[in-house]
């Protein structure tokens, strides 16, 4: 993934101190003025929604990636920084937004908690042509677990145990809420499981490689058309190779996203006579997003899935 332009750590952090004592207009997503008996920080959307249902109504967790915004580009303002150095536990996902790791290895300390490790990443980018991974991402893990309920219900349970030692008070209730979440999650496991157990066409060719966990979990095989960053444009014969492989297998839909262009998808179905249609990789959530949470557009994908394959 190519690294975002950003300001260098320890400017932002001067400036952040800088700035700690008077106003900012500054508010991403929300993160200034963190209030509450527990205050959570989360890099992007699927970290900030899990560690919500751990910790429950009663503490406060932001994000610093703004809704509708692609979390592969954020970068951090001054005030970003000092969000993140007052919060009692920084989520984040190590490798995934460069301008995070670099703050969180500035600031060090026992505040930060990556979910590398809980999520168990064992998927890395495969190009469709003959199988060979491209030499320039060869090795690059696919960071999207979140799109398999199961490993988030790993590493929500994780984040409840680390919450318990940062709070010992609160946790029995991190426990409680981490184990009902466990329980949606795993329900929602058990509707994918069903709903994609008999379908035409199991090969899901989608805009770019983000539902590598997904498709594991459920018997599909992904076809990105191009690697595991959204802005990343096709790369010679991509868009032919995809074209071939769409019309030799038969394939009915192209999938495309809700935060970025979907031109490629476009593209591909046009040269095949597929349709398009919406698969939401989570990344964030936009007025355009077929959900108001998580679980919502989870389930709306699935139905998206099971029209586009078809299944029965």
């Amino acid at each position: 993934m190519s690294r975002p332009r950003h300001l260098p750590v320890v400017a932002v952090l001067a400036a952040a101190v800088a700035l700690a004592g008077c106003g900012s207009g500054h508010d991403p997503a929300g993160a200034a003025g963190v209030t509450g008996d527990v205050r959570v920080v989360a890099s992007f959307y699927p970290l900030q929604w899990t560690a919500e249902q751990v910790v429950g109504e009663e503490a406060d967790v932001v994000s610093l990636t703004k809704p509708g915004a692609e979390p592969h580009d954020l970068e951090l303002a001054p005030q970003d920084v000092a969000t993140l150095a007052d919060a009692d536990l920084v989520v984040y996902l190590k490798g995934f937004q460069p301008a995070v790791d670099d703050a969180v290895q500035q600031e060090g300390g026992d505040d930060a908690f990556d979910v590398t490790r809980a999520a168990d990443l064992d998927l890395t980018y495969t190009s469709i042509e003959d199988g060979q991974q491209e030499s320039d991402e060869a090795g690059a893990v696919d960071p999207h677990f979140w799109l398999d309920p199961v490993r988030l219900a790993t590493v929500a349970d994780a984040l409840a145990a680390r919450l318990g030692r940062l709070h010992p008070e609160n946790a029995t209730r991190y426990e409680t809420n981490s184990a009902a979440l466990r329980v949606e999650l795993e329900a929602l496991d058990a509707a994918f499981e069903a709903g994609l157990a008999d379908c035409a066409n199991t090969n899901l060719v989608t805009s770019h490689n983000s539902f590598g966990y997904l498709a594991q979990r459920y018997g599909l095989t992904q076809v990105g058309i191009t690697g595991l960053t959204p802005e990343d444009e096709p790369k010679p014969g991509d868009l032919a190779a995809t074209t071939t492989f769409v019309e030799e297998n038969a394939v009915e839909t192209i999938y495309y996203e809700t935060l970025v262009s979907p031109a490629v998808a476009r593209t591909v179905a046009t040269e095949t006579g597929a349709r398009t249609a919406v698969l939401d990789p989570i990344e964030g959530l936009t007025d355009e997003s077929e959900g108001a949470d998580y679980l919502q557009v989870m389930r709306a994908n699935l139905a998206n899935i099971r029209t586009g394959q078809p299944c029965s």
